[in-house]
């Protein structure tokens, strides 16, 4: 069948067009708004919530992109039509109104209507119609405008680069060693498995030794994010994505900076850090301030220390593994069967704390460990407020870490805690609270403990917890 005449005038005006494949359903604006909630830190499922797409769509579009935005999140500059625009377009086109009564309405010139409805129709269907989001599609499409990388124009860039971070390593005499044999799967190596064995540069090392090697060639230049990007964006650059296995950290995928950290503490918020504690818990004046941490033994043991900052009264928890540690197999996002899970804690902590007078739980300064991420649901079962320290700063809860080194005389490191039991733990908490102290006259903490009580009403209570 012959080409009509009108076919003919379109590709006489266009040219042949090859076929870039389907539409997307998702607009620009979709995919800014998911790269900026993964951003913020949020999952690849929320973010397609956010985004307004399924959450299969919002996995393969952080995937494909190996974690890292493939657009800009700025907003469009206002010099290039919008998809609002597109659909004023569209709508005054199929009324049959001119170019430059579109133009008047939509407030752009003439000339940019015209070039608008010749370039960015589809032709596809054997006649010319504007659809907006086919036109939106279009210049997307053309404004992408992809650069060839560095390393994919550089062979010898590419060859440093590669032999620098998957290269081999050899023995001394210079005898190949190979080193255990590991498939890529596509992801990040699971946990104790063995890894791949190669010089592995980072890519900051490779970057900056390149000034070394090379410093009369330019040619010799690359950044560190250039290489990061060629091994995470799929047809990126030219280097293999298999390689993000010589990474030290191997993942597969790059994991948003808001994320890590997210993941790290999502428990510790700025209302429970120490900055919020009461002014009173400084001066050591007003009893019921505690501070507590865990000391860890061999095989996931340990114990559960808490001191009363006023007396330095100490109480220990009982930290027993759950039934089947060591014999069923460990599942993933299965329970913890280690004796400081969260949960475990958290009983631990209630129990002992309820056995003192209210007036004794006001507050609990803890570590940043994980073993507290209960701590909201123990202020609600025991009445004390839960603060945790700055980061990397033991001495905010110095009272806990003395009582912890005194405490190393009976569980020393590198021994098995889960041999001690209950009444052993309440021995060794007796022993210390009737140890004079220095600091308290040398009166015992439980001395300063019972007067405490006597002076309040209470009467006394015993040495041990």
């Amino acid at each position: 069948m012959g080409v009509g005449k009108r076919q003919q005038a379109i590709r006489s005006m266009r040219g042949q067009m090859w076929s870039p494949g389907r539409p997307s359903t998702a607009r620009r604006e979709d995919r800014v708004r998911f790269w900026e909630a993964i951003a913020r830190g949020a999952s690849s499922e929320d973010a397609a919530f956010d985004a307004g797409v399924s959450q299969a769509v919002g996995s393969r579009w952080f995937r494909h992109a190996g974690g890292m935005p493939p657009i800009s999140l700025a907003p469009v500059s206002g010099r290039y039509l919008s998809l609002t625009e597109r659909e004023d377009i569209a709508i005054f086109h199929a009324q049959h109104l001119g170019v430059r009564e579109i133009a008047r309405r939509v407030g752009r010139a003439p000339s940019t209507i015209s070039r608008e409805l010749r370039r960015n129709a589809s032709t596809r269907s054997y006649s010319v119609v504007y659809r907006a989001t086919t036109a939106q599609w279009h210049a997307e499409r053309r404004a992408s405008r992809p650069k060839v990388s560095r390393l994919a124009a550089n062979d010898a860039l590419r060859e440093y680069v590669q032999d620098r971070l998957a290269g081999t390593i050899t023995r001394p005499d210079g005898e190949l060693v190979p080193g255990p044999d590991v498939r890529w799967i596509g992801r990040r190596h699971g946990r104790r498995q063995d890894r791949r064995w190669a010089s592995s540069w980072s890519p900051e090392q490779i970057a900056n030794r390149l000034r070394l090697d090379f410093p009369e060639d330019g040619s010799m230049r690359i950044s560190h994010e250039a290489i990061y990007q060629a091994l995470y964006v799929q047809g990126r650059g030219a280097l293999k994505r298999e390689l993000v296995a010589c990474l030290r950290t191997g993942r597969a995928l790059r994991v948003p900076r808001a994320r890590t950290r997210q993941r790290r503490n999502a428990f510790v918020t700025p209302e429970v850090m120490i900055s919020a504690r009461p002014a009173e818990v400084e001066d050591r004046a007003v009893p019921g301030h505690w501070e507590g941490d865990l000391i860890i033994g061999l095989n996931r043991s340990a114990i559960g220390t808490l001191v009363e900052r006023t007396t330095r009264f100490t109480m220990l928890l009982h930290l027993p593994r759950g039934e089947g540690y060591g014999v069923v197999p460990r599942t993933k996002n299965g329970s913890a069967l280690a004796g400081y899970a969260a949960v475990a804690v958290r009983d631990a902590i209630a129990t002992t704390m309820t056995t003192m007078p209210e007036q004794l739980r006001r507050s609990l300064t803890w570590d940043r460990g994980k073993e507290m991420a209960q701590h909201a649901k123990l202020s609600i079962d025991t009445g004390i407020d839960v603060y945790f320290c700055d980061p990397n700063s033991p001495w905010q809860r110095g009272t806990n870490e003395n009582t912890n080194g005194l405490l190393r005389q009976y569980f020393p490191k590198g021994t098995d805690l889960s041999r001690h039991g209950l009444d052993e733990l309440h021995a060794v908490a007796a022993a210390l609270n009737g140890r004079p102290r220095k600091t308290l006259g040398w009166r015992t903490p439980a001395e300063a403990l019972h007067e405490l009580l006597q002076s309040s009403g209470q009467g006394g209570v015993a040495t041990t917890p």
